[in-house]
């Protein structure tokens, strides 16, 4: 499997702290821009869930207000530079969630970023937790628990005093790595 920088995993989580920064990121680059309703029709968003993702994406720099809107057919988002990067990688990302049918579990701030870190295969909880240094132990742990629940993630338990526990990418989840690794911003 390939490699990706260290801290791509920490990068990913900044991109998936609001749930919808990925569906939003995918359709602005899908319609080359679109106004609010338009984005919270497209993807049957509460309008303060899409205000305050829109906002976080702006703060990144990665959406902005287009300059040029006023005008009924223009716009009122569009990507920036960073963000048109971001953009084919997203809609890979959004397409593949939806063919495996993982659209709750996937949008859940720790489930990429944790799929990331397991890319190389079994880890421990405490080598995913180093790899992504800002989840909380509790975070994880429900994260995992319900990753697990979903088969995106296989939990083995080695006998031995004290057991050894370890996570990998499980089968439902291993055809999303590809596009998870295109978007991992570098």
């Amino acid at each position: 499997m390939e490699k990706t920088r260290p801290g791509a995993g920490v990068r990913l989580a900044d991109l998936c702290h609001h749930r919808w920064a990925i569906p939003v990121l995918a359709e602005l680059h899908l319609r080359r821009g679109a106004k609010t309703v338009t984005l919270r029709n497209a993807l049957r968003v509460a309008p303060d869930s899409l205000r305050r993702t829109l906002e976080g994406l702006a703060e990144r720099g990665l959406v902005e207000r287009n300059p040029g809107y006023g005008h009924p057919m223009r716009p009122e988002w569009i990507l920036t530079m960073e963000g048109k990067r971001l953009g084919p990688p997203c809609v890979a990302v959004s397409r593949s969630v939806r063919r495996l049918g993982l659209g709750g579990a996937a949008g859940r701030k720790w489930t990429l970023p944790v799929l990331l870190a397991l890319r190389s295969g079994e880890s421990r909880f405490s080598e995913i937790g180093r790899a992504l240094p800002a989840v909380t132990a509790r975070a994880l742990s429900q994260t995992l628990r319900s990753m697990e629940a979903e088969g995106m993630v296989r939990r083995a338990v080695a006998p031995s005093t004290p057991p050894s526990v370890t996570y990998a990418v499980g089968p439902r989840a291993r055809a999303l790595l590809p596009d998870l690794l295109d978007l991992a911003p570098r």
